[in-house]
C-alpha cells in the first residue's frame, strides 16, 4: 500500500455557521447543480468528520468515511456518473459530528469536504466543490448534544420524523430561513479538519499541519445488501409503570410488566398489524437467519407522535427478557410523522435479533419491510474451503460469516460492543483474510492505521484508531482502571507486520510502521528489570494482558510475556530489520531475544518436569505448579525449550490438565499451531469437533463467539467476535501451507489430513492460487496440488511415503522428508501414510 496524499483545492472544509458544535450534531448540506447534458464522467472525493451519508437526487449513495487516525483522514472516492442527469440535480449530505470519542473515532473537529469533476457527453467540463455556495441546515430531527450510548458508542440516536425536512436532497425542495450559507473553515484542503481553527470546546485541541495529511481511501467502499428478517419470532404487550423515556434513559427497576402475548397479526407475508390502546406498548421481536452487521430498517404506518424504539441484540431466547436493551444500550428511537415512515438508523449495528417497541399513540399501526442493509467487505475472491465432515464444514461457514462481520474497514474484535481494532488475539484473523480471500489491502490498512497509535514513550495505543486507550491513559494515571495500552498487543503487532511482508512481499507498506516498531522495541529494552526480564506489573500506564482466563494472577503472565517478546525479536523484528538493510539492528534484536530467553529459562524452566512453569518463582508460596498453554505453545513453536526438550510441554498441550491455564478462543490458536508443528493433527481435529463445532454461536448465529461460554440476552457475551481459528487452521495446519520467502515466492506445504476423507481448498497468494485437494481415507488417499507460476513449493511428507518427487537436502520435521514440487503445474500423488 503506497502512501499518497490528496489536495482537494479549491474545495473548502465547510460547516454550519457557528462558534461551537455540540456532540451528536447533524448538519445537512445541500447543493443544486445544472447540467447541460448527461455526464460522461462524474468522479471525485468526499470526506467528513465524523461520518456522512450521501444522497444524489434523493437516492442514498454511500456512507463513510472509514475509521482513521484523525491526523491522517482518508477521503472516499465518488463516482456519481450514473446518478446525475441533464437539467437540475441535487447533491445532499447528512454529516454527523460524534463529538465524544468511541470505538471507531477517537477525536476530531466537525467538517465536510467535497470535490467532484464532471465531464458531460457534449465535452463540457466543470467542477463542484464544497464552499459557501452550499446550504447548511442543523437537523433538529436529531437533537444536538444528545447523550452517548455508552463508553465506546457515541450516538444514542433519537430521530423525530416530524422535524425532518423530507425532500431536501431532491429537486423541487424550497429551503426556508433555517438553511444558511455554509461557513468556510480555516483549514487547507490537503489537511484533515482537525487542523482548522474552529473552536473545539470539548477537548481544546488543534492539529499540527506538519504532522497531518489527507489521503485517498486505501480500501474499496463496502458492499451493501438488503437482508429481510427470517420471521416475527415473538410479540408481547408491555404495560408501563414508569415512563418509557425514563426507563430507556436510566433503566429504572420495575418500570414495566409483560401484559400479554401475540400483540401483532401478520396480515400477509412480511406485513404485521398492531392495534395500540394508547397505554400499553407493543414489542415485536424479529429473527434473522444468522448474525450480520449493517443498518436495520423498517417501514411503519402510524399516527404522528407514535414512538418506536428499535432494539438489537446478538442473542435472544424466546421467553427471556421482554425488551432487548440488555446489550450495551443497543437501541435507537424514532418518532413517527403521520402516515408512512421509512426508518433506518444512521449508524450500523451487529445483530441477529431486531425488536420494535411501539407506543405513545392509539389506533392501528402497520409494520412491513423489516430487515438490515448488510455491509460487507468486497473481497477479491470467494472463499473455497470444504471438507467431508459436516460439523467441521458448518464451523468453517461460521468462521467465514464471522469474518464478514469483524473485517470491514478495520480488523475489530466484535461489532456489537466496541467496534475497535486490536493487534494480538484480534489480528490473527488476518491469516484467514490472506488465505481465504486473497486480500492484502485491508491488512495493509490495519497496519498503517494501527501504527499511527505509537506514543511518545514508545508503546502502542493498542486499539487505535479508537477513543478507548486515550481515555485509559488518563484513568491509569489516577489508578482508576486495570486496562491500559496492552504491551503484548504491541508484540503481536510486530508479528503482524512480519506476516504481512511474508504474505504480500510488500515492504514499502511497512516503511512508516517500521519506524514505530523500532521505537517500540527501544521502549521494551528500557523497561527490563534487574532480573533480565520484562515486567508485567507496576509498569505505569501500559499493562500486560496475554489472556483473561488462562492466568490466576498477573505475575503468572511474566513467563509467557517474555517468551513471546523473545520470539518476536528473533523471528519477526530481526528479519524485518534485515529486510530494511539494518543488519546491526537485526543483530542487536537477536541478542536481546537470546538474553530474554536465557532469563526466562533461569526463572521459569522447571528442570524436574521439563517445561516452563509460570509460577516457579513463587511455587513455595503458592504450594502448587501452574502452567499456561501460551508459554508451552510458544516454547514449542519457537524452539525455546532447553535441549529442544519439548516432550513434556507437548504432552500437557495434548492432555490439558487442570494445572494448565487454557486461553480463550481468539488465543487458542497458539496451542493448535504448536500441536500442528508436532504433528498432532488428531488432537486438533478432536478439538475442532468437540470444542469448537459445539459452540452455541456456531449452532445459532453462524458465528464464532468471544468466550467458550456465552449467555443469550446478556450484556457481557459477544456472539460474533473474531476467533476464526478453524478457518486459518485448515490452510496453515491441515493443508500446512506457509510462505518461506516474502510474497510467497517460495512456500512450504505439509499436509496433515488425519481422518478427513476429503479436503478441498484454494489458498490465495499474491503469486496466484494454490489449489489443494485430498481424497480418500488415511492410508489410501490421493493428494492433488496445483501451484501458481512464480511460486517454488516444498512438500513435506512422512519419510515412508513413496512419491516420484525430487528430495531436498534442507531440514524437515523428525520422521519426514522434504521434496520439491514442480512449478506451475498440477501434481497428483498417491499417499499411503499421510
Amino acid at each position: 500500500m503506497t502512501s499518497k496524499t490528496l489536495d482537494l483545492s479549491p474545495a473548502r472544509w465547510i460547516w454550519y455557521p457557528s462558534g461551537r458544535c455540540l456532540q451528536n450534531t447533524f448538519v445537512l448540506f445541500r447543493r443544486e447543480l445544472d447540467l447541460s447534458a448527461a455526464p460522461k464522467a462524474a468522479t471525485g472525493w468526499i470526506v467528513a468528520d465524523s461520518r456522512y451519508r450521501l444522497f444524489v437526487n434523493g437516492q442514498r449513495v454511500q456512507w463513510g468515511p472509514a475509521p482513521a487516525d484523525p491526523q491522517h483522514l482518508e477521503a472516499d472516492p465518488l463516482d456519481l456518473t450514473s446518478l446525475l442527469h441533464p437539467g437540475k440535480n441535487v447533491i445532499g449530505c447528512e454529516v454527523l459530528f460524534y463529538g465524544h470519542g468511541e470505538g471507531t473515532w477517537p477525536l476530531g473537529k466537525p467538517g465536510f469536504l467535497f470535490q467532484l469533476d464532471i465531464e458531460t457527453a457534449d465535452g463540457d467540463k466543470t467542477s463542484l466543490v464544497s464552499d459557501s455556495s452550499w446550504q447548511a441546515h442543523i437537523a433538529r430531527s436529531w437533537q444536538p448534544g444528545h447523550y452517548t450510548r455508552w463508553y465506546l458508542r457515541a450516538l444514542q440516536e433519537e430521530f423525530d420524523a416530524c422535524l425532518y425536512p423530507y425532500g431536501w436532497s431532491a429537486t423541487g425542495f424550497s429551503s426556508d430561513t433555517d438553511w444558511l450559507p455554509a461557513m468556510e473553515q480555516n483549514c487547507p484542503a490537503n489537511m484533515p479538519v482537525l487542523c482548522s481553527t474552529y473552536d473545539d470546546y470539548m477537548m481544546d485541541i488543534i492539529g499540527d499541519q506538519n504532522r497531518c495529511d489527507l489521503s485517498p481511501r486505501s480500501i474499496p467502499l463496502l458492499n451493501e445488501e438488503l437482508i429481510p428478517v427470517k420471521c416475527l419470532a415473538e410479540s408481547l404487550w408491555i404495560a408501563w409503570d414508569r415512563p418509557p423515556r425514563e426507563y430507556f434513559e436510566c433503566r429504572t427497576p420495575n418500570a414495566f410488566r409483560v401484559a400479554g402475548s401475540l400483540c401483532a397479526d401478520e396480515t400477509e407475508p412480511g406485513k404485521w398489524r398492531v392495534i395500540l390502546d394508547g397505554t400499553r406498548g407493543a414489542a415485536l421481536t424479529y429473527e434473522f437467519a444468522e448474525q450480520i452487521v449493517g443498518w436495520p430498517y423498517f417501514t411503519i404506518h402510524a399516527r404522528a407522535g407514535t414512538v418506536v424504539e428499535l432494539l438489537v441484540h446478538e442473542a435472544h431466547e424466546i421467553g427471556g427478557p421482554a425488551l432487548l436493551n440488555t446489550h450495551w444500550e443497543s437501541w435507537s428511537r424514532f418518532i413517527c410523522k403521520d402516515g408512512e415512515n421509512n426508518f433506518e438508523p444512521f449508524d450500523y449495528e451487529s445483530l441477529r435479533w431486531l425488536q420494535l417497541h411501539i407506543h405513545g399513540a392509539a389506533g392501528e399501526v402497520r409494520v412491513e419491510r423489516v430487515g438490515v442493509r448488510r455491509r460487507t467487505f468486497p473481497w477479491p475472491n470467494s472463499p473455497q474451503v470444504s471438507c467431508s465432515d459436516s460439523n467441521l464444514q458448518r464451523l468453517l461457514n461460521a468462521s467465514i460469516n464471522t469474518l464478514h462481520n469483524s473485517a470491514q474497514e478495520t480488523l475489530v474484535d466484535g461489532m456489537a460492543r466496541e467496534r475497535q481494532q486490536y493487534s494480538g488475539d484480534v489480528a490473527h484473523q488476518a491469516h484467514a483474510i490472506y488465505f481465504a480471500f486473497g486480500e492484502t489491502r485491508l491488512p495493509a490498512r490495519y497496519i498503517n492505521t494501527y501504527s499511527r497509535g505509537i506514543t511518545h514513550e514508545g508503546y502502542f495505543l493498542d486499539c487505535w484508531p479508537a477513543y478507548d486507550r486515550l481515555c485509559r491513559v488518563m484513568q491509569r494515571q489516577l489508578y482508576l482502571s486495570k486496562w491500559g495500552p496492552i504491551l503484548d498487543h504491541g508484540i503481536g503487532f510486530v508479528f503482524d507486520c512480519f506476516h504481512h511482508y511474508m504474505y504480500s512481499g510488500d515492504l514499502s507498506s511497512l516503511e512508516k510502521p517500521f519506524a514505530a516498531l523500532v521505537q517500540f522495541v527501544e521502549y521494551l529494552q528500557s523497561i527490563r528489570r534487574s532480573d533480565g526480564l520484562l515486567p508485567v506489573e507496576d509498569i505505569g500506564t501500559p499493562c500486560v494482558w496475554m489472556d483473561h482466563i488462562a492466568y490466576r494472577q498477573t505475575r503468572h503472565k511474566k513467563c509467557a510475556f517474555n517468551l513471546y517478546a523473545s520470539a518476536m525479536l528473533g523471528n519477526a523484528f530481526a528479519p524485518l530489520c534485515t529486510a530494511f538493510g539494518d543488519t546491526g539492528l537485526a543483530r542487536d534484536s537477536q541478542s536481546l531475544a537470546r538474553n530474554l530467553l536465557d532469563a526466562a529459562i533461569k526463572h521459569f524452566w522447571h528442570p524436574e518436569r521439563g517445561l516452563f512453569c509460570v509460577n516457579l518463582p513463587w511455587r513455595s508460596e503458592e504450594r502448587e505448579d501452574r502452567f499456561c498453554d501460551r508459554s508451552l505453545a510458544t516454547s514449542i513453536l519457537f524452539d525455546q525449550c532447553p535441549g529442544n526438550n519439548t516432550e513434556a510441554a507437548l504432552r500437557m498441550l495434548v492432555e490439558c490438565p487442570p494445572e494448565m491455564g487454557f486461553s480463550y478462543p481468539a488465543n487458542a490458536c497458539w496451542r493448535l499451531w504448536a500441536l500442528a508443528k508436532a504433528g498432532r493433527i488428531d488432537v486438533i481435529l478432536k478439538d475442532l469437533r468437540e470444542r469448537w463445532a459445539a459452540l452455541d454461536s456456531v449452532r445459532l448465529n453462524n458465528t464464532l463467539q468471544e468466550d467458550w461460554e456465552v449467555i443469550p440476552d446478556s450484556t457481557a457475551s459477544e456472539w460474533s467476535h473474531c476467533p476464526v481459528v478453524p478457518l486459518y487452521l485448515f490452510f496453515m495446519a491441515i493443508a500446512g501451507i506457509k510462505p518461506l520467502a516474502p510474497g510467497f515466492s517460495r512456500c512450504e506445504i505439509r499436509p496433515q489430513l488425519g481422518d478427513l476423507e476429503h479436503v478441498s481448498l484454494v489458498a490465495h497468494t499474491v503469486q496466484g492460487p494454490i489449489r489443494f485437494e485430498s481424497a480418500g481415507k488415511q492410508g489410501s488417499r490421493s493428494l492433488r496440488i496445483q501451484l501458481p507460476e512464480r511460486c517454488a513449493a516444498e512438500l513435506i511428507l512422512p519419510a515412508g511415503e513413496q512419491v516420484d518427487l525430487s528430495p531436498l537436502p534442507s531440514l524437515a520435521p523428525p520422521g519426514h522428508k522434504r521434496y520439491a514440487l514442480p512449478w506451475a503445474k498440477e501434481t497428483v500423488l498417491p499417499l499411503k501414510i499421510a
